[in-house]
């Protein structure tokens, strides 16, 4: 090899290594569950169900993270706090129906038994919080966002708090020795001062320069469980893992809407923002304007799917039945007010603003392919849907968090869901296509012209087989979860070729 061949080739290494730096810092979905964002795609306080939820802190530092539940119409919050995971750490707690704890109210609520601090503490009745009749000190979960003035068309009674989503970011990492960081570690599994932790974390983003806290790393992961000790069901799930969210420290206190997903950041930022998209083995590379309106098309990017393809299963007397959990993680910043300050009218890749049709929702047209297990398949009503939804556009799931049925009446949920769309069952059992790409459905052009087609999606099919004995009494519930599978489309609008 000559001088100049070897000069090229050394060039090309640094700047193959150079490129895998700059990977580390891009927005990811990290398929091995670890990350510094957790989006869990579903939780509900039906029917006496509830959700058991954790999330685990792997590395040797402390965690200041912001929990935030949001209910499934709109994505509005319904409940946000500040939790400190010391090293090593692990947090858990149960999302309940109030009723069910003996406490007043048709909403949802969390309780925990878990030392680890939060900010504001549970079970302070000026907050809105008190103690079960089991004596676990909870909080309850608020109609504030989408009630009285902050009425967004919906649903307004606290009852629309009982399903939704919840995400978990990384605002920082805590430094040791800090005097926050003291607070928050346990001693003999207890932390000394969970009381004064929110002042102390307050003191120390303030401060100019910050003091005791860094830039978040990874090593979050999380799982979730709906829980029907009755019934004995329990459909577990993992946490999705965004990883490469933030170079910055995101801090907020208590009771703010901030930080949210819209702001993901890399070296790039505030110019730009880049994802980075597995698609058929290739690494898809896109950077987004770093602005507060494009930014979160970089996270959108990371979930968004052109098909999105499962199984299901069920029979006429509901000894077997199916849910899919069909969640939208980043709609509401392109159908909400409170998010879209644009105009009246939903941003792609989305088609409506939420309410825009006098009908409560924000409907996005889906293609509807349902097969049986041995290759037959069948041609769906004029809505795909049954029975079809009044008022809505055909074959439409119009929701955040949505859940599909699949039986003849329509009426059956195995999750007790009330954010249902049902299609008709092909026999006994089989796979579903979604098609999420019909009615314009791109994501916006990213920097270097590539354009994702389909929806950001996230969720699961949840199946129970019911086994009795002769006499009608249940002798077993056996559950399972499984994630859904997705195929992607994107093409570059430059090149007029495949994305790169």
């Amino acid at each position: 090899m000559n001088r100049n061949s070897l000069t090229t080739a050394v060039v090309a290494g640094i700047a193959g290594v150079a490129g895998i730096a700059n990977m580390a810092s891009a927005v990811n979905l990290n398929p091995d569950g670890l990350g510094q964002v957790l989006l869990y795609p579903y939780y509900t306080v039906n029917a006496g169900q509830q959700t058991l939820l954790s999330v685990v802190n792997t590395t040797s530092v402390g965690k200041a993270v912001k929990v935030r539940f949001l209910e499934g119409h709109n994505s509005r919050e319904v409940l946000d706090f500040n939790l400190f995971l010391s090293k090593y750490d692990v947090w858990t707690a149960v999302v309940f129906k109030l009723s069910d704890g003996g406490v007043a109210g048709d909403g949802a609520g969390i309780f925990s038994n878990d030392n680890s601090c939060t900010a504001p503490q549970f079970g302070v009745a000026s907050n809105g919080g008190g103690t079960t009749t089991g004596g676990q000190k909870y909080q309850k979960f608020f109609n504030f966002a989408f009630a009285g003035t902050n009425s967004d068309t919906g649903p307004t009674t606290e009852d629309r708090t009982n399903e939704g989503h919840f995400e978990m970011i990384s605002m920082a990492d805590i430094v040791a020795p800090s005097t926050l960081n003291t607070k928050i570690t346990h001693v003999n599994s207890v932390p000394p001062g969970c009381a004064t932790a929110e002042a102390s974390f307050e003191a120390a983003f303030t401060a100019s320069p910050v003091v005791d806290l860094v830039p978040p790393t990874s090593g979050l992961f999380g799982a979730a469980s709906v829980v029907n000790g009755t019934d004995g069901t329990f459909y577990a799930y993992n946490a999705d893992a965004i990883d490469g969210f933030t170079s910055q420290i995101l801090a907020s206190t208590t009771g703010s809407l901030l930080p949210s997903l819209a702001q993901v950041n890399d070296a790039g930022f505030p110019l730009t923002v880049t994802s980075l998209v597995f698609n058929d083995g290739v690494l898809l590379t896109s950077p987004y304007p770093g602005d507060p309106e494009h930014a979160i098309d970089a996270v959108s990017s990371i979930f968004d799917a052109a098909n999105l393809y499962n199984e299901w299963e069920a029979t006429a007397d509901g000894a077997i039945g199916s849910d899919w959990v069909v969640n939208f993680p980043t709609k509401r910043f392109y159908v909400d007010s409170v998010y879209n300050t644009a105009g009246t009218a939903g941003l792609p890749p989305f088609e409506e603003f939420f309410g825009e049709n006098s009908d409560d929702q924000s409907c996005v047209i889906l293609g509807i392919g349902i097969f049986d297990r041995e290759e037959n398949t069948t041609t769906q009503t004029t809505c795909g849907f049954s029975p079809c939804p009044p008022g809505q556009p055909p074959s439409s799931i119009c929701l955040e968090t949505n859940v599909i049925t699949f039986n003849a009446s329509g009426t059956n949920s195995i999750l007790a869901s009330t954010l249902t769309q049902n299609i008709t069952p092909l026999g006994t059992a089989g796979w579903l296509n979604l098609d999420l790409t019909g009615n314009g459905h791109d994501l916006r052009q990213a920097n270097n012209g590539n354009v994702f087609h389909g929806l950001p999606v996230t969720g699961f099919w949840a199946t129970d087989f019911v086994v009795s004995s002769s006499g009608g009494a249940a002798l077993g519930n056996y559950s399972g979860v499984y994630r859904h599978r997705q195929s992607r489309s994107c093409d570059n609008a430059l090149t007029l070729g495949a994305c790169s």
